[in-house]
């Protein structure tokens, strides 16, 4: 039977706003259907709290120490095999519609003699997508793309500007007509310009049915990623004002973290986005608008839900629901993400396999440690692959989602930053190289570890919220130096040798055998 796998990353998605994951206020029937149907990963962290290397440890199923690509735009190497270099292989088309956040290795591509127009040029830089309509959904003035096919689309509608995305989707209009952008987080509260059946939401979720209308009988792999609900905050009506400040959730911060805060987080306190998430009225302004664009996704994944129904395909997709990070939105007098709260680093996972084999486990909730370069070795495992030991470095969802007793899995997860690009960098006096720092969460502990200066710790079992950083505490330092065990244990499991498989190097023969006779007498 042919399969399929629709694999839908939101941006800057938090697991704690949707219904299934214990939202009170904010219901998403839609994506409460897959939880209802699949299986529910509880404990699901990104490889970085950060949309570039995140995305291109989901694409390649390594960690981001071992790929590479550090931050937005830094160059994925032309080497790493990515999603579709895995798939096709199979038999099965895998084709993008929205957002990757990558940046194309053209200086590699160029050393090599390799046609950037040509098939193997194109899938190089695109991620090793058939770009069915890439969209990376971010276009202020300075970086507008006329040609963009949702700005040409805009158009066609009538909303006329060598920038509709700027000017009218992410832009609201005033009391007196005029155009207020929504850069400024004070716009939230209004309406964006453009009717939400052409919003960008409403659009991609309209390319991605094109896509499976059009693919026939092929077996394919959807990445339907969608921009928001990242910034610009700004939704269309009805969205827009859906919430309000009565809805806001109570932030997570304390007065203590405020007065006494870690190095790096001190620093990142003095960003523009902290400074103001700080404040009760900006919340208060922008998290109503994020919750509206959330709803708006769960209607138009109603939307495509029926759609795959009426096409036959619901029967025989792989539905995977996930986020590429979270979003502070002003806990722990945060904003953006980059560090390692699970405001930034834990994300939705809600995963439908159609199979029967699955049927055990329909409607359940899986506290395991889950990382997202587990999803890579999960599709092609689900697609009659076999995924490569000695590259893929995440390991197959498959046995939980059959409930295979007995399975060995791990009991902690890793991510990495890198804020070399970001501000905090200059507040701190750091070279690029020592602006980065590794977590380490266990089912009680997490540790984040920094190369210049002192580690911070929480117990995620007395201070859930995670509040109280006992970094500098000499009482825990047990704790500290097995967390730091873990993390070297896991650097030695990097799989850096990736151009011979371990099943080769099992069948070598005997050197003796070709006439090497080394040490022999």
């Amino acid at each position: 039977m042919k399969r399929n796998i629709l694999f839908v990353m939101c941006d800057q998605l938090r697991y704690d706003y949707l219904s299934c994951c214990g939202h009170s206020t904010l219901q998403t029937p839609n994506i409460d259907r897959l939880a209802q149907q699949g299986v529910n990963f509880t404990r699901t962290y990104v490889p970085s709290p950060l949309c570039g290397p995140s995305r291109m440890s989901f694409y390649t199923g390594r960690s981001v120490f071992s790929h590479g690509a550090r931050y937005n735009n830094y160059p994925l190497r032309v080497d790493e095999w990515t999603l579709g270099d895995y798939l096709r292989p199979l038999g099965v088309r895998t084709v993008l519609a929205g957002k990757t956040h990558m940046a194309a290795d053209r200086e590699t591509i160029q050393r090599l003699g390799i046609d950037p127009d040509s098939r193997a040029g194109v899938l190089m830089r695109q991620c090793g997508f058939e770009p069915h309509e890439r969209d990376d959904g971010l276009h202020p003035a300075a970086l507008a793309d006329p040609d963009l096919a949702y700005n040409r689309y805009l158009r066609e509608q009538g909303y006329e500007s060598d920038n509709s995305w700027n000017e009218f989707a992410n832009s609201a209009e005033g009391p007196n007509g005029e155009v207020l952008s929504g850069w400024y987080m004070r716009n939230a509260k209004f309406a964006a310009r453009v009717q939400e059946e052409h919003s960008e939401t409403a659009y991609m979720t309209n390319r991605a049915m094109d896509f499976i209308r059009d693919s026939g009988n092929e077996p394919w792999c959807l990445h339907l990623s969608y921009i928001k609900p990242h910034w610009p905050y700004m939704a269309p009506a009805p969205y827009h004002d859906l919430y309000g400040p009565e809805d806001v959730q109570a932030p997570n911060r304390s007065e203590r973290e405020r007065r006494d805060p870690h190095p790096v987080r001190s620093a990142f306190m003095q960003h523009e986005d902290s400074k103001n998430f700080a404040r009760d009225a900006v919340r208060e302004t922008v998290i109503p608008a994020y919750m509206g664009l959330v709803k708006q996704i769960d209607d138009h994944l109603g939307r495509l839900w029926k759609f795959l129904e009426a096409q036959g395909q619901w029967a025989n997709t792989m539905i995977v629901f996930t986020s590429d990070h979270g979003d502070y939105l002003g806990d722990h007098w945060l904003g953006e993400k980059d560090l390692f709260h699970d405001e930034s680093v834990r994300i939705p996972l809600l995963i439908h396999d159609p199979s029967p084999q699955a049927d055990a486990t329909r409607g359940t909730r899986d506290s395991r440690m889950v990382e997202g370069i587990d999803l890579l070795p999960t599709f092609i495992e689900w697609l009659g692959g076999t995924p490569p030991e000695h590259r893929l470095e995440g390991a197959s969802l498959l046995p939980l989602l059959h409930g295979t007793p007995d399975v060995t899995w791990r009991d902690y997860a890793i991510s990495e930053s890198d804020y070399s690009n970001r501000r905090a960098r200059d507040f701190l006096g750091l070279a690029p190289q020592d602006a980065r720092a590794t977590m380490v969460c266990t089912e009680r502990w997490k540790g984040i570890f920094h190369p210049c200066f002192r580690p911070e710790l929480y117990d995620l079992q007395n201070d859930p919220q995670e509040r109280m950083d006992l970094g500098g505490d000499p009482e825990h330092e047990a704790v500290r130096r097995e967390l730091k065990d873990r993390w070297f244990e896991w650097i030695l499991q990097r799989k850096t040798r990736v151009t011979i498989s371990e099943e080769t190097i099992k069948n070598l023969d005997d050197p003796a055998k070709r006439g090497i006779l080394i040490g022999y007498w």
